[in-house]
Order: C-alpha cells, then sequence, then structure tokens
C-alpha cells in the first residue's frame, strides 16, 4: 500500500492519479481526503497528532509527504516541526519507505546554480524552518531508523497550482482579462517546475529502491524564462499582447498591509530580484527523464485556466 500525507493539494492530487500503476492500493490522507481514482482508499487525519498519524501509516510500503501548510511563517515554527516528527515516528514504526515533496528555501540566496550539494544558508523565517526539518529527516536516514528521500522541487507551476504566486498574477489575471503582473523584477531567469513533472517524479523516487537516503531536485526545464518571457508565452495563449507589471519590493510591502499572502511575500522576495536557476541534471540523468518545455507547460497551464 502507497500512503499519501496531505492529498488534497495539486501535488498530491497529481500523484494519486499515478500511483495506481505502481500499487493496487492507495490511501489518502488528510483532514477531509476525496478520492482520485475509484478504489482510493479514504483515511481522514490530522497530522498534528502523532496517533492518528500511526494510523494512517500502519500497514504502507511506501509514504509520501506532500503536505502544505498555510503560507505563515508562525504556522509553520509551529507545525512542520511537529508534522515531521510524527511522520517520521510513524514510518520508522511500520518499516515503511518515505519520500518527503520539498522545497529550497533552505539554501537561501544562491549566486549559480542549485544543485543537491547546494548548502543551508536560510535568509528567511520559512527557510530555517524548511532547513529544520529536512535535517530532522536526514538525521532519522543517518541513525538508520528509516529509509528516506527528498524529492526537492523548485517553484512550480501547472493546472489546478492555485497556491503558487503565478497562478495568482499570471495566469488568473489573464483570464480576468488583466495585465499579467511578475513579483521583484522581470529580467531575472527563474526555474520552474511543472506540477506534472514533479509528481511523476515523485513517484519514480517512491519506487527505485536505490533512490532512497538521498536528495534528488526533480525535473525541471532549462533554460530557465525571464519573468517577461514567462508573461509573453502566457500573454501568447490568451492572445493578449506581450505586456506586463511588475511588482517591486516597494509595492508588495504596501500590499502586504491589506493581503496576508503578500506581506508573507515580502521575505521571499530575494527569489525574484536575482537569479534562481534549479538544477536538476542527476535525476534527468539517472531516470532518463525530460522535463516538459516551458511553451508546452505554459500551454497546458492556460488552457486549464480557460476551463475554469
Amino acid at each position: 500500500m502507497h500512503t499519501i500525507l496531505g492529498s488534497g493539494g495539486v501535488i498530491g492530487n497529481e500523484l494519486a492519479k499515478i500511483l495506481p500503476a505502481y500499487s493496487p492500493i492507495i490511501r489518502l490522507c488528510s483532514r477531509k481526503p476525496h478520492a482520485v481514482n475509484e478504489n482510493d482508499q479514504l483515511f481522514p487525519a490530522d497530522l498534528l497528532d502523532a496517533k492518528q498519524v500511526r494510523m494512517a501509516v500502519e500497514g504502507s510500503s511506501t509514504v509520501y509527504l506532500t503536505a502544505g501548510l498555510p503560507y505563515d511563517a508562525k504556522v509553520w515554527q509551529a507545525q512542520w516541526p511537529v508534522v515531521m516528527k510524527n511522520v517520521i515516528d510513524a514510518c520508522a514504526e511500520a518499516q515503511a519507505k518515505l519520500v518527503f515533496f520539498d522545497n529550497v528555501y533552505m539554501y537561501g540566496k544562491v549566486k549559480g546554480w542549485m544543485t543537491e550539494a547546494t548548502p543551508f544558508k536560510p535568509v528567511s523565517k520559512k527557510g530555517e524552518v524548511r532547513a529544520t526539518i529536512a535535517q530532522m529527516l536526514m538525521d532519522a536516514v543517518e541513525k538508520g531508523r528509516v529509509d528516506a528521500s527528498i524529492a526537492r522541487s523548485a517553484d512550480f507551476y501547472g493546472p489546478k497550482a492555485f497556491t503558487t504566486f503565478v497562478d495568482f498574477t499570471v495566469f488568473s489575471y489573464l483570464k480576468d482579462g488583466k495585465t499579467p503582473s511578475w513579483m521583484g523584477k522581470d529580467t531575472f531567469p527563474h526555474s520552474f517546475t511543472f506540477t506534472s513533472d514533479a509528481a511523476k517524479a515523485t513517484a519514480l523516487l517512491g519506487n527505485t529502491n536505490d533512490s532512497f537516503n538521498q536528495v534528488w531536485h526533480l525535473p525541471t526545464a532549462g533554460p530557465a524564462l525571464t519573468g517577461k518571457e514567462f508573461c509573453d508565452l502566457a500573454s501568447a495563449e490568451f492572445g493578449k499582447p506581450a505586456k506586463n507589471a511588475t511588482l517591486a519590493p516597494p509595492m508588495v510591502w504596501i500590499l502586504g498591509l491589506f493581503m496576508k499572502i503578500m506581506k508573507e511575500s515580502n521575505e521571499m522576495l530575494y527569489q525574484y530580484t536575482d537569479d534562481y536557476l534549479f538544477d536538476s541534471s542527476k535525476f534527468e540523468k539517472r531516470f532518463d527523464f525530460v522535463p516538459t518545455p516551458y511553451a508546452e507547460g505554459i500551454r497546458i497551464t492556460c488552457e486549464d485556466k480557460k476551463a475554469q
């Protein structure tokens, strides 16, 4: 049995579509799980409750932690370490392998390419939390408590990726007839991982024995587009002129006075005021995986947005 903890988000949903190719029994766990496949097992649970997590993981051969918490630094500080401890303990008890879907916040501001060997130098509260929980997991691996892998993604985009910055200010803006906006400066290249690629790659990691006990950067297309290039491709799919606005740091700060998501984005602005380059060559070579090109991924995302 394969179990997805935090199955309600875009990655969990995409992963649930893929896993039946590997396992006849898929358990979906969240506070209010919804079936993706006809035979899914639904297991309501709160990942902050150790007993509920143990019950959710019991009988699993492989567990995928794809949970997302509210985008609030204080919530992350209070809850992510608890969630990670509960999941590690439950997987150790059940002797289940674990794949943790992670992001790059712990790296901080990186000059050049982010790789699996990039040291942790967080420059944000959220980055500090991500560094803490990633280290918790790898410490458990080093101690032999659990076989686990970290599946690390760049910022992602794709159909129904509603919580992403680009969904809010690029794809949704275009659907509503507005000019797309880019946070920070639109002249820097910025890597994005396509959600379908991320889910396929996470499933591969969970079903490949020699992939465990290490970090993997999930397949991400190159070369990275600038913000303007990303907006222009999306605009073309909506039949709009190549035009976009930018949200300079002072404007993001002002918007943060009225919008919590913008307030929480202030400490992450460094990702949009310099190059953001994500290297996934390790995964691509190991699995002979070709990431979805940006033009195709943006086309698919725009078609989905038009249909919403």
